[in-house]
Protein backbone atom coordinates (compact mmCIF):
# COMPACT_ATOMS: atom_id res chain seq x y z
CA UNK A 1 0.00 0.00 0.00
CA UNK A 2 1.25 3.12 -0.72
CA UNK A 3 2.01 6.08 1.78
CA UNK A 4 -0.35 8.87 1.61
CA UNK A 5 2.27 11.20 2.98
CA UNK A 6 3.67 12.44 -0.61
CA UNK A 7 0.37 12.22 -2.39
CA UNK A 8 -0.48 15.34 -2.67
CA UNK A 9 2.98 16.81 -3.91
CA UNK A 10 3.00 13.22 -6.17
CA UNK A 11 -0.05 14.10 -7.96
CA UNK A 12 0.28 17.75 -8.21
CA UNK A 13 3.90 17.31 -9.58
CA UNK A 14 2.14 14.64 -12.35
CA UNK A 15 -0.46 16.88 -13.24
CA UNK A 16 1.93 19.47 -14.02
CA UNK A 17 4.10 17.64 -15.42
CA UNK A 18 1.08 16.06 -18.15
CA UNK A 19 0.26 19.64 -18.63
CA UNK A 20 -2.95 18.86 -16.81
CA UNK A 21 -2.86 22.07 -14.97
CA UNK A 22 -0.86 24.66 -16.02
CA UNK A 23 0.24 28.30 -14.35
CA UNK A 24 0.68 31.63 -15.82
CA UNK A 25 0.80 34.50 -13.30
CA UNK A 26 1.78 36.85 -15.61
CA UNK A 27 -0.55 36.22 -18.51
CA UNK A 28 -3.64 34.98 -16.89
CA UNK A 29 -6.07 32.97 -18.70
CA UNK A 30 -9.95 33.45 -18.64
CA UNK A 31 -12.30 31.19 -18.16
CA UNK A 32 -15.93 30.39 -18.92
CA UNK A 33 -17.20 32.91 -16.60
CA UNK A 34 -14.99 35.76 -17.67
CA UNK A 35 -13.03 35.24 -14.17
CA UNK A 36 -9.22 36.00 -15.40
CA UNK A 37 -7.08 33.56 -13.51
CA UNK A 38 -2.99 32.36 -13.12
CA UNK A 39 -4.38 28.79 -13.37
CA UNK A 40 -5.95 26.48 -15.77
CA UNK A 41 -7.01 23.19 -14.74
CA UNK A 42 -7.77 20.28 -17.23
CA UNK A 43 -7.59 17.10 -15.08
CA UNK A 44 -9.91 15.05 -18.13
CA UNK A 45 -6.33 14.43 -19.98
CA UNK A 46 -5.05 12.42 -16.94
CA UNK A 47 -7.25 9.27 -18.63
CA UNK A 48 -4.88 9.33 -21.40
CA UNK A 49 -1.90 8.52 -18.88
CA UNK A 50 -1.98 5.08 -17.22
CA UNK A 51 0.48 5.58 -14.09
CA UNK A 52 -1.12 8.69 -12.98
CA UNK A 53 -4.42 7.69 -13.71
CA UNK A 54 -3.51 4.60 -11.51
CA UNK A 55 -1.85 6.91 -9.24
CA UNK A 56 -5.09 8.62 -8.31
CA UNK A 57 -7.20 6.11 -8.31
CA UNK A 58 -5.30 4.18 -5.28
CA UNK A 59 -5.12 7.13 -3.90
CA UNK A 60 -8.82 7.60 -3.84
CA UNK A 61 -9.06 3.87 -3.06
CA UNK A 62 -6.65 4.22 0.14
CA UNK A 63 -8.75 7.50 1.36
CA UNK A 64 -11.73 5.30 1.15
CA UNK A 65 -10.41 2.03 2.79
CA UNK A 66 -9.17 4.52 5.67
CA UNK A 67 -11.55 7.06 6.39
CA UNK A 68 -15.02 5.50 4.82
CA UNK A 69 -14.82 2.03 4.88
CA UNK A 70 -18.40 1.44 4.98
CA UNK A 71 -18.95 2.54 1.47
CA UNK A 72 -20.94 0.78 -0.58
CA UNK A 73 -21.48 2.47 -3.94
CA UNK A 74 -19.04 4.58 -6.10
CA UNK A 75 -20.83 7.56 -7.68
CA UNK A 76 -18.97 9.77 -10.32
CA UNK A 77 -19.85 13.49 -11.65
CA UNK A 78 -20.70 14.04 -14.99
CA UNK A 79 -18.75 14.00 -16.77
CA UNK A 80 -15.22 14.01 -15.81
CA UNK A 81 -15.46 12.13 -12.27
CA UNK A 82 -17.42 9.04 -14.31
CA UNK A 83 -13.79 7.25 -15.42
CA UNK A 84 -12.46 8.00 -11.89
CA UNK A 85 -15.29 5.98 -9.89
CA UNK A 86 -14.97 3.57 -12.31
CA UNK A 87 -11.37 2.73 -11.55
CA UNK A 88 -12.14 3.20 -7.99
CA UNK A 89 -15.33 0.87 -7.72
CA UNK A 90 -13.34 -1.72 -9.86
CA UNK A 91 -10.13 -1.71 -7.24
CA UNK A 92 -12.82 -1.88 -4.09
CA UNK A 93 -14.93 -4.16 -6.07
CA UNK A 94 -18.26 -2.10 -5.38
CA UNK A 95 -21.26 -1.23 -7.41
CA UNK A 96 -20.79 2.11 -9.18
CA UNK A 97 -23.24 5.08 -10.53
CA UNK A 98 -23.35 8.18 -12.29
CA UNK A 99 -24.85 11.64 -11.60
CA UNK A 100 -26.00 13.76 -14.64
CA UNK A 101 -26.03 17.62 -14.05
CA UNK A 102 -29.71 17.31 -14.84
CA UNK A 103 -32.42 14.82 -15.00
CA UNK A 104 -32.74 13.40 -18.60
CA UNK A 105 -35.40 14.76 -20.71
CA UNK A 106 -36.47 11.45 -22.12
CA UNK A 107 -37.03 7.56 -21.20
CA UNK A 108 -37.16 7.26 -17.65
CA UNK A 109 -35.54 10.73 -17.23
CA UNK A 110 -32.93 9.32 -14.88
CA UNK A 111 -30.54 12.09 -13.10
CA UNK A 112 -28.71 9.06 -11.53
CA UNK A 113 -27.58 5.89 -13.61
CA UNK A 114 -27.33 2.53 -12.56
CA UNK A 115 -28.72 1.11 -9.22
CA UNK A 116 -28.65 3.06 -5.88
CA UNK A 117 -30.60 1.36 -3.51
CA UNK A 118 -32.11 3.30 -0.18
CA UNK A 119 -29.67 4.10 2.45
CA UNK A 120 -26.66 2.62 0.76
CA UNK A 121 -23.56 4.29 1.79
CA UNK A 122 -22.03 6.60 -1.77
CA UNK A 123 -18.73 8.59 -1.81
CA UNK A 124 -18.97 10.66 -4.83
CA UNK A 125 -15.55 10.91 -6.98
CA UNK A 126 -15.21 14.45 -8.48
CA UNK A 127 -11.92 15.78 -10.55
CA UNK A 128 -11.88 19.43 -9.81
CA UNK A 129 -13.71 21.78 -7.40
CA UNK A 130 -13.80 25.71 -7.77
CA UNK A 131 -16.86 27.09 -6.37
CA UNK A 132 -17.96 23.65 -4.89
CA UNK A 133 -21.93 24.29 -6.21
CA UNK A 134 -21.60 21.71 -8.73
CA UNK A 135 -20.08 18.97 -6.78
CA UNK A 136 -22.60 20.09 -4.00
CA UNK A 137 -25.35 19.24 -6.50
CA UNK A 138 -24.63 15.87 -7.37
CA UNK A 139 -24.09 15.02 -3.89
CA UNK A 140 -27.57 16.27 -2.97
CA UNK A 141 -28.78 14.44 -6.09
CA UNK A 142 -28.02 11.60 -4.41
CA UNK A 143 -28.99 11.92 -1.07
CA UNK A 144 -32.63 12.83 -2.66
CA UNK A 145 -32.19 9.19 -3.77
CA UNK A 146 -32.04 7.92 -0.75
CA UNK A 147 -28.28 7.47 -0.59
CA UNK A 148 -26.33 8.00 2.22
CA UNK A 149 -23.72 10.26 1.29
CA UNK A 150 -20.55 9.66 3.51
CA UNK A 151 -17.94 12.35 1.29
CA UNK A 152 -17.43 14.09 -1.89
CA UNK A 153 -13.55 13.44 -2.88
CA UNK A 154 -11.69 15.08 -6.02
CA UNK A 155 -8.46 15.02 -7.60
CA UNK A 156 -7.92 18.62 -6.90
CA UNK A 157 -9.42 21.92 -5.77
CA UNK A 158 -8.65 25.94 -5.84
CA UNK A 159 -9.13 25.74 -2.26
CA UNK A 160 -11.65 28.98 -2.31
CA UNK A 161 -12.86 29.65 0.86
CA UNK A 162 -16.56 29.14 -0.46
CA UNK A 163 -16.03 26.32 -1.61
CA UNK A 164 -15.21 24.94 2.11
CA UNK A 165 -18.12 27.01 3.69
CA UNK A 166 -20.61 25.46 1.00
CA UNK A 167 -19.49 22.09 2.17
CA UNK A 168 -19.56 22.76 5.54
CA UNK A 169 -23.28 24.40 5.57
CA UNK A 170 -24.23 20.75 3.88
CA UNK A 171 -22.67 18.96 6.46
CA UNK A 172 -21.43 16.74 3.56
CA UNK A 173 -17.15 16.27 4.04
CA UNK A 174 -14.65 17.10 1.22
CA UNK A 175 -11.55 15.63 0.46
CA UNK A 176 -8.99 16.00 -2.20
CA UNK A 177 -5.59 14.25 -2.82
CA UNK A 178 -3.99 17.47 -3.93
CA UNK A 179 -4.73 21.72 -3.82
CA UNK A 180 -4.15 24.78 -5.30
CA UNK A 181 -1.28 25.49 -2.07
CA UNK A 182 0.51 22.29 -2.61
CA UNK A 183 1.01 22.85 -6.35
CA UNK A 184 1.99 26.27 -5.90
CA UNK A 185 4.61 25.33 -3.23
CA UNK A 186 5.85 22.59 -5.79
CA UNK A 187 6.16 24.43 -8.67
CA UNK A 188 8.03 27.41 -7.36
CA UNK A 189 10.45 24.58 -5.74
CA UNK A 190 10.89 23.18 -9.28
CA UNK A 191 11.69 26.55 -11.17
CA UNK A 192 8.03 26.53 -12.82
CA UNK A 193 6.90 29.94 -10.88
CA UNK A 194 9.33 32.37 -9.45
CA UNK A 195 9.61 32.58 -5.61
CA UNK A 196 8.21 36.16 -5.53
CA UNK A 197 5.12 34.87 -7.73
CA UNK A 198 4.22 33.10 -4.45
CA UNK A 199 2.33 35.69 -2.40
CA UNK A 200 -0.01 37.05 -5.62
CA UNK A 201 -0.95 33.27 -6.27
CA UNK A 202 -2.05 32.63 -2.69
CA UNK A 203 -3.70 35.79 -2.74
CA UNK A 204 -5.90 34.96 -5.90
CA UNK A 205 -6.66 32.05 -3.90
CA UNK A 206 -8.28 33.83 -0.84
CA UNK A 207 -9.66 36.25 -3.37
CA UNK A 208 -10.51 35.25 -7.09
CA UNK A 209 -11.35 38.46 -8.83
CA UNK A 210 -7.49 39.42 -7.63
CA UNK A 211 -6.82 39.17 -11.65
CA UNK A 212 -10.47 41.50 -12.56
CA UNK A 213 -12.77 39.36 -15.12
CA UNK A 214 -13.03 40.04 -18.53
CA UNK A 215 -16.47 42.42 -19.36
Amino acid sequence: MMSMLNLPETIASSLLEIGAVSLRPDEPFTWTSGLKSPIYCDNRLTMSYPAIRQLIAEGFAQLIREQYPDTEVIAGTATAGIPHAAWVADKLNLPMIYIRDKAKGHGKQNQIEGVLREGQKVVVIEDLISTGGSSLKAALAVREAGGDVQAVLAIFSYQFPQAAQVFADSGIPLATLTNYSTLVEHAAKEGIVRETDIAKLQAWRENPQEYGTIK
